[in-house]
């Protein structure tokens, strides 16, 4: 089994409706399902974040990045 897993649930994530963690048979099922999380919430959440897929054995976690703010 494989599992898609956040490390970090941020603000946005909270309020959304997505449901994790979650478990697939096959590992190019969670693979993808773990891309079009990471796409979706970097299109769609406050932009705070970077999130991206770290994969480690039969795990896929989407691991969130802050965003550091541009010094004038």
């Amino acid at each position: 089994m494989y599992t898609v897993d956040i490390e970090k649930r941020c603000g946005c994530f909270k309020k959304d409706t997505i449901e994790l963690p979650k478990t697939f048979k096959a590992k190019k099922e969670a693979e993808f399902e773990a891309l079009k999380l990471a796409n979706y919430m970097n299109a769609n959440y406050c932009k705070k974040h970077r999130f991206f897929v770290n994969e480690e054995g039969n795990n896929f976690t989407i691991c969130v990045e802050l965003s550091c703010p541009k010094i004038s």
